[in-house]
Order: structure tokens, then sequence, then C-alpha cells
């Protein structure tokens, strides 16, 4: 074999373990932030009354959504850590250079987790989130056997619906704001532009309602904690607490 035909396949080789590599430590990062958030959600769940008569598809279709739920909390967790995540491992990198065992921690492993990040956000946020939703609340087509079946396929054809009407929505607000004819007929803009444009404005939906929420948030936090926290004695006239004391105790000598 060649030098170069040598060096190639050492090459393809190199990429292949570190593409294994990257998908070990995404599995492994993802797994354990799907474990931390089954135990918060459980914790957090209310106990549902179906839970007490055994009712096997009901219980099915809790279980199932509990899963979805649990994967897209599992997925907006990691893009709220993914930023300091990158952060951390840059300072890591540039702090030891040469480390062999942290080099994993590259910006190979850092564009791989953005990119599953945004993927599975668009997948929780178009399709499992809403098919949850749906799914808990699906009794079957009015006529066709009683099933899990029956409600997933009720729930698909809702949430097809709700997939038309949404993309229907963006694409007339698209049409007034552009006036690019050919941006709205292209079928290939639905993954290019109008999923990033559906994301984006969902996005500043979430932040205004934090910023609306934030103050309430604050202003209850703040109350519930002056009234379990016990308020400092440092500025209490003593004087003034001895002279009631001897009030009361001259009161309480006139009465006996």
């Amino acid at each position: 074999m060649a030098p170069a035909e040598q060096d190639a396949l050492a090459v393809r080789e190199q990429l292949f373990h570190q593409r294994v590599r990257e998908c070990i430590i995404c599995a492994l990062l993802f797994a354990s932030l799907y474990i931390l958030c089954h135990f918060i959600i459980t914790h957090f769940k209310k106990h549902t009354d179906f839970a007490a008569v055994h009712d096997d598809e009901d219980a099915a279709v809790d279980r199932i959504a509990l899963g979805l739920c649990t994967f897209t909390l599992a997925v907006a967790l990691g893009a709220v850590l993914l930023l300091p995540f990158s952060i951390i491992s840059n300072e890591v990198l540039l702090s030891f250079p040469q480390n062999y065992y942290i080099q994993w921690l590259n910006g190979s492993l850092v564009h791989g987790l953005w990119n599953l990040i945004f993927l599975f956000s668009n997948l929780s946020l178009v399709f499992l989130m809403p098919f949850a939703y749906f799914f808990t609340e699906s009794e079957g087509f009015a006529g066709s056997k009683k099933g899990i079946m029956a409600r997933v396929y009720e729930t698909s054809v809702v949430l097809l619906l709700l997939t038309l009407l949404v993309l229907g929505m963006v694409w007339v607000a698209s049409a007034i704001v552009s006036n690019d004819a050919a941006s709205c007929q292209s079928l290939y803009d639905l993954w290019e532009y109008y999923l990033p444009y559906l994301y984006s404005c969902i996005s500043l939906f979430g932040v205004l309602l934090l910023l609306l929420c934030t103050p309430f948030g604050l202003s209850t936090m703040f109350t519930v904690t002056g009234k379990l926290l016990v308020k400092p004695r440092l500025l209490e006239d003593l004087d003034e607490q001895l002279s009631c004391a001897r009030l009361e105790e001259a009161a309480v000598s006139r009465r006996i």
C-alpha cells in the first residue's frame, strides 16, 4: 500500500473514531439529562385518578405523554446548559492544551451538540409537545375501536390539521412581509426559512412571557422569603424594651 493511501486510511480511521466518540458523549449527556428531568417531572407531577383504578389504557397514555414531556424538558435543559458548556470547555482546552484526556472537548463536539439541540428543539416544539397534549385529550374517533391506536390516529389527524393551519399562517405572514413570490412558492424554504422563522417567533413569545412574569415571580419570592425568614434584631432599641418591661412589671405588681 502506498504511503499516501496509508495516510488517507489513517485520517479516515481517526475521523471515524472521533465521530464514534462524539456520538457516545452526546448519548451519555442526553441520558443524564433525561434521567434528571424524569426525576424532576415525577416529583412535581400530580397523581392521576386512573393510577388508582389501574386503567391500563390510560396508564399507557400517561407513560407515553410523560416520556415525551421528559424528552422535551431534557432538550430544553440541554439548550440552556449548552452555552456554559461551550465556554467551560473552551477555557479548559486553553488551560490544558497538551492534555490528552480532555482533547475530546473540541469544536467538533460543540458544533455537533448545537446541531442536535436545534434539531430536537424544532422536533419537540412542532411535533412532540402538541402530540403529547392532544394524545392525553384524545379518546378515538366516534365509531372506531377503542384502544391506543385509535387515540394515535385521532392525535395524528388533529396534529396534521394544526400543522397545516400554522404553516398557512406563517406562509401568509411571510407573503405580507416579503414581496418575493418565489420564496413563498418554494417547498425547500419550509426547512430553510419557515421552520426557523416559526421557532424564532415562538422564542420571542417565550421571552416576552418571561419578561412579563419575572416581576411577579420576584415579588412573590421576596414575600414568601420574608414570611419564612426571621427578621434581624440588630436595629431594635434595647432601652425602649427595658422601659416597656419595667412598666409591665409595675402593672403586674399593682394588680397583685
